[in-house]
């Protein structure tokens, strides 16, 4: 199978399936004498794990993450650091049915036209718990890029159609409540609204903002690996992921570039954007100016009222699907796209060091 690896400098692969012995990645790239110990990888991991928020899945898993090489007396090496995450809550039986029919929704009609053959025990690669792997390798990305003064952080910013008011933003609130809403009023209403949605049989979709500050100018390549692009294809890469926006995104259809342009002026002997609808990126390169990016997620196709499909010999039939799943995939899902944003960001802020040769 390609395409389980992501980076170019900072290279991060992941492997496993859900319901296999465990998940995990490889991160190669990642400079020495950086400090890292489990413990730190852990508070990112508790954020993704299922059973650990209100109307999340009630699978149970502990996600301990084990660092098996590249990391002595709490500091990187240098070399490849090898993460596992051991599977212990899977219910596989849960899923037997699955074997010859595909889920609306879910990538198993498109796996089995690729290879002819699938795990269909919670949807093996293809699954959502592969993000725990990548959030365990991004938690490095994240601790390299705060040692530079550089943040990203990562919040719901809607469930359905209930989205938070800027005006009452409160940072602390995200980690208070359980749909990491960093808005208490637009929390509340998610909750009378997913408790309709479970008795109802049903799922909603749902919005993460990302923002990254501390980035200095000139991190970016101005053709194919743009930072911009190379955000696109990292939250992209996530499941359920149908929509990625940069800075004012779809607005700017109706916008004037009288309005759109970021006006430049001095601040400090140094260059500023008076506002920021690009998102912090201009021609594939940073600005200076935070990076703001929303990833628009669907609603989790897994849902227990009856569905139509076929199965492999295409009879037409209804399933409805059993297991454990989330109603809504975001709270869950906003460590991810910000795990996956601390990676972009530290692999173009490396390729950065190449690009001048007074910077070499």
């Amino acid at each position: 199978m390609a395409g389980s690896g992501f980076g170019t400098l900072f290279r991060v692969t992941t492997w496993g399936e859900s319901h296999g012995y465990g998940i995990g990645a490889v991160v190669d790239g990642c400079p020495a004498g950086l400090p890292m110990d489990e413990e730190y990888i852990q508070q990112y991991l508790d954020r993704r794990k299922p059973g650990g928020r209100a109307f999340s899945t009630p699978r149970r898993e502990e996600d301990k993450v084990r660092i098996l090489s590249g990391c002595f007396e709490g500091r990187t090496t240098g070399t490849p650091i090898s993460l596992m995450i051991e599977n212990k809550d899977q219910h596989s039986a849960d899923y037997g049915e699955l074997a010859n029919a595909w889920r609306p929704g879910h990538a198993d009609f498109g796996f089995d036209s690729k290879y002819g053959f699938r795990d269909y025990r919670g949807g093996g690669r293809s699954s959502g718990r592969e993000t725990a792997a990548r959030v365990a390798a991004g938690a490095i990305a994240a601790r390299m890029l705060s040692e530079k003064g550089i943040h990203v952080q990562a919040w719901v910013s809607a469930i359905g159609p209930y989205i938070c008011d800027a005006s009452r933003f409160d940072p602390d609130e995200i980690m208070r409540n359980p749909f990491a809403m960093p808005d208490a009023d637009a929390a509340r209403e998610a909750e009378a609204y997913l408790t309709r949605l479970r008795e109802e049989q049903d799922s909603t979709g749902s919005e993460v903002t990302c923002i990254v500050k501390g980035l200095p100018a000139g991190i970016g390549e101005p053709v194919f690996d743009k930072l911009d692009a190379r955000l696109a294809q990292a939250v992209f890469s996530i499941g359920a992921v149908k929509a990625v926006e940069i800075g004012d995104g779809k607005a700017v259809v109706s916008s004037r570039g009288s309005e759109n342009n970021d006006p430049f002026r001095v601040q400090d002997g140094r260059v500023v954007c008076t506002s920021n609808h690009a998102g912090g990126i201009l021609g594939g390169i940073s600005t200076g100016a935070d990076i703001l990016l929303r990833a628009s997620f669907k609603p989790t196709p897994s849902i227990f009222r009856e569905q139509k499909t076929v199965t492999k010999d295409l009879k037409e039939t209804d399933l409805s699907i059993r297991g454990r799943h989330d109603p809504v995939i975001g709270p869950r899902a906003a460590v991810v796209v910000e795990m996956m944003t601390a990676l972009t960001v530290a692999d173009l802020y490396l390729m950065a060091e190449t690009g001048r040769l007074d910077q070499i």
